[in-house]
Formats: structure tokens, C-alpha cells, sequence
């Protein structure tokens, strides 16, 4: 039963960790906080494999120097807030998903496309930069 335990625990390590990793770098050129999931992906990773511990100073580096960055002057912070807020507010409206306008240029199939699923994706991503922004704010603005 041990073995049993150890290696559900091991593969879901490894899956979360994964899936980190692959959110990360997709957050990277998409809305969302890329290099704190890359770095989260590979402390994950990190304890199961050595070559992801021997790579993870450089992405906590870049990740800790990024989130300090964020939260280096009020405009950052407002500007990153209300973006967050638009992400949020806009997964609500696909969610909701209003009537076709009348200049979309589509088939009304197309308008919105994905419902609830894209829109709680829009959703989780503001969430989660909110939370980042509190994280940096917290954690180095308040050192200052």
C-alpha cells in the first residue's frame, strides 16, 4: 500500500508540475503571471528530478526581480490592477455571452466562441494576477 501511496503522490507532483511548467510558459506571451507559474512548475519538479533543481535559481531570480518590478511605483500597480479587472470583467462577459453585435463580421457561431470555458479561463487569469499583485505588493513594496 506504500508503494501504492508513494507513487500516486510522485505522479501527482509531477503532473502538477507539469502543467505549471506548461501554463508558464504559455503565460509568458499570454495574460498571466508566466514566470511565477514557471517557477512554481520547477520547485514542483524539483524535488522529484535534479536537473530541475540545478535550473531553478535562474527562474526564481527572474521571477522574484519581476514580481519587485511590478510593484515599483503606483502606476505599475494601478495599471496592472485594472488590467486584471478588465480580464475578470471581459471572462464574465464571454461567460455571459450578449447578444451578436450588428458590426460583427462573422457568422454569430464565432461570436464569443467557447462560452463559459474561455471566459472562466478570462476569470481564473485576472484572479490569479490580482493575487500575485497583492503577493509583490506585500512582499516587497512593503519592505521599502
Amino acid at each position: 500500500m506504500d508503494f501504492i501511496k508513494r507513487n500516486a503522490k510522485r505522479a501527482v507532483v509531477e503532473g502538477l508540475g507539469w502543467l505549471l511548467v506548461a501554463a508558464g510558459i504559455a503565460a509568458i506571451v499570454l495574460p498571466g503571471p508566466g514566470l511565477l507559474m514557471l517557477f512554481a512548475g520547477m520547485a514542483l519538479l524539483a524535488t522529484q528530478y535534479e536537473w530541475a533543481e540545478k535550473r531553478l535559481a535562474p527562474i526564481r531570480k527572474a521571477a522574484l526581480k519581476g514580481g519587485a518590478d511590478s510593484v515599483k511605483t503606483w502606476p505599475r500597480i494601478v495599471v496592472s490592477a485594472l488590467f486584471s479587472l478588465v480580464l475578470i470583467g471581459g471572462g464574465i462577459t464571454w461567460g455571459l455571452r450578449p447578444a451578436v453585435p450588428g458590426w460583427w463580421p462573422l457568422a454569430s457561431k464565432w461570436w464569443l466562441a467557447g462560452g463559459w470555458g474561455t471566459g472562466g479561463t478570462l476569470i481564473g487569469s485576472g484572479i490569479i494576477a490580482l493575487a500575485m499583485i497583492i503577493y509583490s505588493y506585500r512582499a516587497f513594496r512593503s519592505r521599502a
